[in-house]
């Protein structure tokens, strides 16, 4: 169900966000994100005269290439459309999340190298965004050759004659993550009876 029907108006401004995550040929990750911001009328800049109507007031790009930790290992910004001519001399400082692991710590790191005047405030907010696709993209795909590895692995096992002990589950990442997987949600007694913490 979308919305309710809203009360007449007219279009003013619109965002648009588009992130995409890539498994690369090298064993690493990419994921990228572009933003672009539009005015529904024209209006004046200093900078550029008269923005017309659709026309990007911001179109940014951003790329995170991780490792399989999560690591970032590389980044490439770039600002295609911007209000002041200055603007794009900060896309190479993004680069300072070289090293930094997406995870506990992640809006600090941020904040600590690209918060406020070092950084771009529409680039800056793509970050955690970034990090929420990392993990779609990302954990899937690793969960499932550490699954398919250990099922090898129990294959080409001896089966001894007592009785095996059954390995401990290692906690979910997105246990209390969200209201859904909260460790008393009926979404955990399902799915994750282990770590269900309810009555």
């Amino acid at each position: 169900m979308a919305l309710s029907k809203p009360a007449a108006r007219k279009p003013l401004h619109t965002r648009s966000i588009v992130c995409d995550g890539y498994e690369r040929e090298d064993g690493l990750w990419d994921v990228e994100a572009r933003m672009e911001d539009i005015k529904h009328y024209a209006f004046g800049n200093k900078f550029r005269g008269t923005v017309e109507p659709g026309e990007p007031l911001h179109e940014m790009y951003i790329r995170l290439t991780l490792n399989d930790e999560l690591v970032v290992q590389d980044v490439e910004a770039h600002i295609d459309n911007f209000p002041y001519e200055t603007c794009p001399h900060i896309a190479i400082d993004y680069r300072k999340l070289i090293g930094v692991k997406i995870g506990i710590g992640w809006r600090r790191a941020i904040k600590q190298r690209l918060g406020g005047k070092l950084g771009c405030t529409h680039l800056t907010e793509l970050l955690p965004i970034l990090a929420t696709v990392s993990f779609q993209t990302i954990m899937p795909l690793i969960s499932k050759r550490r699954k398919e590895k250990a099922k090898r692995e129990e294959a080409e096992m001896p089966k001894p004659e007592t009785e095996q002990v059954e390995a401990k589950k290692s906690r979910p990442p997105m246990l209390d993550s969200c209201h859904s997987w909260s460790s008393d949600s009926p979404n955990v007694k399902k799915h994750e009876p282990d770590f269900y913490t309810g009555d």
